[in-house]
């Protein structure tokens, strides 16, 4: 059997990348070796992972704010089988709409684990299938740590976080970044008490340091201790209990810290196992990425790799973006990603949201630029809900008014920051943001109150 496309992977990146391709007219299957489609980010990622954030954020409504409403009543109980019932259900839903979306568009599954024998070759177990065009889209798997062995039941990847037997009433996160913080989350509303130990001296690195800062006492306000500048030498397990052992860098001391579960959040790898890409001969980064050129071709003739294989951010809308740039591509279109404005959110309470270039980064470029900051202390929509915490920060360029980043940390920030990647999509000022009329009252005038702060000011500041 032959296809103009095999993608390898039904992730975000690939499953996109294949209904994108089959809507341009190319016969194509994609190859995926779980039983579900979807990926990490369907199966035990973005998706589980929200909808215990959700569940656990009821919760603490309801524990925190019912009775200030006039809602009164016994505190609801947390059955956690349940709770996991329903994050199965939410799974399902999605997972079966891919399958009805490749149905739709008349995308083969090839179900199994796939290799690349030769260009143009697809081996799926005995089978191997001929196709003029191959996309890796594989995605990434858990990052190991020197001294620390997963076994899923006690030391946990964010996929055995998902899982857990019961509820552990101590935590130990060794990783402050968007898994770490989210997953840590989930668990301190449940009870659980939640210490993050990070190795460098600040939460989500990579972000703006005024939002990590706010953050973190957000967070600490929320139960969740943290221990910054730690290097976590061993994480060991026995029947009963977790010890995580850790030298403080500033004066080498050492430490423990005992816990029910320890979860393991340090980030992610490029997936590539089995693929034979050694064999095959395809360049790869020093960091173990599959390494592309501008249109995501990879050393080897009619081979294309896209997603968290490659260079960039692990994040699913990343890949899909990608997926539907190289089948584009690949179907003789130009394709095209602007990595300048791809949002980053974090899903905890408040919401973390980020796009473009941080003050950091702008100093470091000796870039000159202004900033417009709005409280959320001052929107009335986000008083009235409870929602009062954090800010709305945009950064523009001094001369030109042109912005250049934003950075929200607030209700639904996850959301109100596509207004702002929309604008710099079409390179707006601040000014353009500032002069759209926004509906009163909802959270997203705080968007305008901090484009109004570029110029001569926000209003209900």
């Amino acid at each position: 059997m032959s296809y103009d496309l095999i993608v390898i992977g039904a992730g975000p990146g690939g499953y996109v990348c294949a209904i994108r391709a089959a809507q341009l007219g190319l016969k194509v299957a994609c190859v995926e070796g779980r039983d579900t489609l979807g990926g990490t980010c369907l199966n035990v990622g973005c998706i589980p992972s929200k909808a215990l954030l959700h569940a656990t954020h009821q919760l603490h409504e309801a524990e925190h704010n019912f009775d200030t409403m006039g809602l009164t009543g016994a505190k609801p109980k947390v059955d956690w089988k349940k709770m996991l019932g329903y994050k199965s259900d939410v799974i399902g839903q999605n997972t079966k709409g891919i399958e009805f979306l490749f149905k739709k568009n008349k995308v083969d599954w090839i179900k199994g684990w796939a290799s690349i024998p030769a260009a143009g070759k697809v081996q799926v177990g005995d089978k191997t299938y001929e196709t003029k065009k191959i996309v890796i889209a594989s995605g990434s798997e858990s990052s190991p740590l020197k001294g620390v062995e997963v076994d899923e039941k006690t030391i946990v990847s964010s996929t055995g976080a998902l899982e857990l037997g019961k509820i552990p009433k101590k935590l130990v996160v060794i990783g402050a970044g968007v898994i770490g913080l989210e997953m840590g989350s989930v668990f301190a509303r449940l009870g659980a008490e939640v210490t993050v130990v990070e190795y460098l001296d600040r939460i989500i690195p990579g972000n703006d340091g005024e939002v990590a800062k706010s953050f973190q006492r957000l967070l600490a306000k929320q139960g969740m201790t943290f221990i910054l500048g730690a290097a976590v030498q061993s994480a060991s397990a026995t029947k009963t209990k977790a010890t995580v052992t850790y030298k403080l860098r500033k004066d080498d001391s050492e430490h423990k810290l005992d816990a029910d579960t320890v979860l393991l959040a340090t980030g992610r790898r490029p997936f590539v196992d089995g693929l034979g890409l050694d064999a095959l001969g395809v360049k790869m980064t020093e960091r173990g990425q599959i390494a592309t050129d501008k249109h995501y071709a990879t050393s080897i003739a009619g081979v294309y790799a896209i997603g968290d294989v490659i260079e960039g951010p692990m994040l699913a809308h990343k890949a899909e973006d990608e997926g539907m740039a190289v089948a584009e591509i690949i179907a003789g279109q130009a394709g095209h990603v602007n990595y300048g404005v791809i949002p980053g959110v974090i899903y905890t309470w408040p919401e973390v949201a980020s796009v473009g270039e941080t003050e950091e980064t702008l100093k470091e470029a000796g870039r000159t630029y202004k900033v417009g900051k709005f409280s959320f202390m001052g929107n009335g929509r986000a008083k009235a809900n409870f929602a009062g915490d954090g800010f709305v920060k945009i950064l523009a360029d001094k001369d030109t008014d042109r912005i250049l980043g934003a950075h929200i940390i607030g209700p639904y920030a996850g959301d109100l920051i596509h207004e702002i990647c929309v604008a710099m999509e079409f390179g707006a000022a601040a000014e353009d943001l500032a002069r759209t009329c926004h509906a009163h009252p909802t959270y997203s005038e705080a968007v305008r109150e901090a484009a109004l702060a570029c110029g001569d000011g926000a209003i209900h500041a």
